[in-house]
């Protein structure tokens, strides 16, 4: 009978700590600049400790001439890189999170606590300059579907290949000098709001 109860309790435990997907934001359209909700994250943050310094990818996460970014591969895919116009930082995708899943939102790695405070979340101007592959970018999700929050990236990323397959590839757009934006909309770091990142399991 003590095992039952064990048994029950560990089941009870889990039923309750399952997650909700965020909700769902209908995608923006892919161009060459865009307005982005952006948000910020680091290495030492305590849902990636057990990740270190390491991308989704198992690549070494960037803040040199460029900078890693984590978003939902179906709405920028593995490889995307974008200027932000408002402060000239170039950035790559090259990594993913639970809450960015079904979201226009933009994670933004920081390499430390300080800086990612300071980013705050922000709504900024943004150029492509040029957009990843969406089959590699799915050939990689796969992988890990069987987490819920990369299930709805493929599934989402699925939809956008079959719709554009007459389409021709989006082109590669050569850097271009900066364009002064409006002003960053910013607001303080929110604890409860989409900066948290709740867990990167898919890099599991």
């Amino acid at each position: 009978m003590s095992h039952r109860l064990i048994l029950l309790a560990a089941v009870m435990v889990f039923t309750g700590c399952a997650r909700k997907l965020p909700p769902y934001e209908k995608p923006i359209a892919r161009s060459q600049f865009q307005r982005v909700r952006t948000t910020a994250y680091t290495h030492t943050e305590s849902d990636h400790l057990q990740h270190g310094c390491q991308t989704c990818i198992g690549t070494t996460l960037r803040y040199d001439a460029v900078h890693s970014a984590a978003a939902d591969w179906s709405r920028w895919p593995l490889g995307t890189t974008f200027r932000i116009l408002d402060t000239g930082e170039i950035c790559k995708v090259d990594d993913i999170g639970w809450a960015l899943s079904g979201r226009n939102t933009i994670d933004l790695y920081k390499p430390t606590r300080g800086a990612m405070n300071a980013w705050g979340t922000r709504t900024v101007n943004i150029e492509i300059l040029n957009w990843g592959d969406d089959h590699g970018a799915l050939a990689v999700l796969r992988k890990r579907s069987k987490y819920a929050h990369v299930q709805r990236m493929v599934k989402d990323l699925e939809k956008h290949i079959a719709s554009n397959r007459n389409t021709p590839p989006p082109v590669t757009i050569a850097a271009s000098a900066e364009v002064p934006g409006p002003a960053l909309e910013t607001s303080a770091p929110d604890a409860g709001g989409l900066r948290v990142r709740n867990d990167r399991g898919a890099r599991n």
